[in-house]
């Protein structure tokens, strides 16, 4: 009888071991190990039936026409994807649990059903009934919607011949195994054969393969780093739980940027398209505040307005807290650092709290103006009309550095009709626009030119 091998395999990571280990020397996790049985490989015999179809031809001779990329009919998905789907494609997407994964994509499948393409929807955590339920109150109801409750790799092969669909869904990618690994679904041993077979069908195929992927605590996507690698986009679902909408962002995509977002709004009738972003990111009252600004801040080719909220206060402790939500916290230490030395405040004994409304995060440094502005307003007590918009970069100088895409920034201001915009002088505007735009070259320049009736005292 041949002698059952086992190895120890990280659960983080997936590196190998022969032997236990307490901490993994790749990626330095502990108690991470989970050994598994070695079962007998016939990845050779799947991989022959795939052999000498495809010979190698020449750039020249590749044509590529309108029929490679596959609209979703979700103009919010298809910014993402940069388009729509490649044929032949993986994409990963991943979210929270309950953030709507299977909302979306069951509602794809109905979009691409309707454009006469056949879909094999996989699904490993739901039952057939249970699946129906969520399509009815979708309302999708498509011909081309084949639904096949399974969690066997070798079983959804033959289905994958039997059909040979146009699209293939895969919900999760976690919860599917294959019998030729003898470790139980969802080990990083089973998630890279699965993947790794998936993407050869797509290949091999020119089926698009969408897989649905869990997140760890930490926000990370679940399995081994090369799930990431293998796949051609990685798509992920982000929300508030407080909240209703959900932002779709684009962490890697070989056929497009990943600087795009799409914003949606759960309803229960399903995710409806948020064609104008910038007005859940505003405040209702837009009565003016001390501390309250309005930033232009830019997703991708989208400029987004964005309110940020700043208090500043006398600490009852020896250290001053920097608390932000939506910014990242060191690039608030720096633009107070920049106010203390080229303006002249004394924050040495205040908290300070900064805040981005609707829970968005802002990474880009073209918000740092309206972030001073807040910091500063809130600290003298005096208000800033809310028709006025702040866009630039602070650099260590003090000065307003010049920031990208600053036309389409302006039309947006101008389009929800605000009154002036405050931009960097660096950028040397030559379009005429109908609002006004004021342009400053240091901090101090865009306090002096608020109008009198909310100028600040420094």
């Amino acid at each position: 009888m041949a002698k059952v091998k086992t190895k120890y395999v990280c659960q983080e990571c997936g590196y190998e071991t022969a032997r236990y280990l307490g901490k993994c020397p790749e990626c330095g996790s502990w108690s991470s190990f989970v050994e598994e049985y070695e079962a007998k490989n016939d990845s050779k015999n799947n991989i022959s039936e795939f052999l000498n179809k495809e010979k190698p031809v020449l750039m020249s001779d590749i044509c590529i026409d309108d029929t490679v990329r596959v609209s979703t009919n979700i103009e919010e998905f298809d910014r993402v994807l940069g388009g729509g789907f490649v044929q032949g494609s993986i994409v990963l997407l991943a979210g929270d649990p309950g953030i709507g994964k299977s909302t979306l994509i069951l509602q794809t499948s109905g979009e691409l059903c309707k454009q006469n393409k056949k879909v094999l929807y996989v699904s490993a955590e739901e039952s057939a009934s249970q699946v129906k339920l969520r399509a009815q109150r979708l309302n999708v109801n498509e011909n081309n919607l084949y639904i096949y409750p399974q969690t066997n790799l070798e079983q959804i092969r033959f289905q994958i011949k039997e059909l040979k669909p146009d699209f293939l869904i895969v919900d999760s990618i976690q919860s599917i195994y294959t019998e030729n690994i003898a470790s139980s679904a969802g080990s990083v041993s089973q998630v890279r054969e699965c993947c790794n077979y998936l993407t050869q069908i797509a290949k091999t195929e020119n089926i698009t393969v969408v897989v649905i992927g869990h997140v760890t605590k930490e926000g990370n996507i679940a399995g081994p780093k090369l799930l990431e690698h293998i796949v051609d986009a990685v798509v992920q679902f982000e929300g508030d739980k407080y909240k209703t909408y959900r932002i779709l962002r684009s962490v890697k995509n070989r056929f497009g940027t990943t600087s795009e977002i799409g914003m949606f709004d759960m309803h229960s009738q399903g995710l409806v398209e948020i064609k104008n972003p910038s007005e859940i990111f505003l405040n209702d009252n837009h009565s003016p505040t001390p501390g309250s600004v309005i930033i232009v801040t830019n997703e991708g080719t989208r400029p987004l307005l964005v309110e940020i909220q700043a208090l500043v206060g006398i600490t009852p402790y020896p250290s001053p807290r920097r608390i932000t939500n939506g910014v990242d916290t060191s690039r608030v230490l720096q633009i107070l650092a920049v106010l203390e030395k080229r303006v002249g405040l004394n924050l040495s004994k205040q908290d300070v709290y900064v805040n981005v409304i609707g829970g968005i995060e802002i990474s880009e440094p073209a918000a740092d103006l309206g972030i001073a502005i807040a910091i500063i307003t809130c600290l003298n007590d005096v208000t800033v009309d809310m028709k006025t918009a702040f866009i630039g970069e602070i650099g260590l100088s003090g000065e307003i550095r010049a920031v990208n895409n600053l036309e389409k920034r302006i039309n947006e201001v101008q389009k929800l009709g605000f009154n002036r915009v405050i931009v960097p002088k660096a950028n040397n505007l030559s379009e005429k626009f109908d609002i006004k735009v004021l342009e400053v070259e240091r901090i101090l320049d865009a306090i002096t030119k608020i109008s009198q009736k909310d100028k600040v005292n420094c």
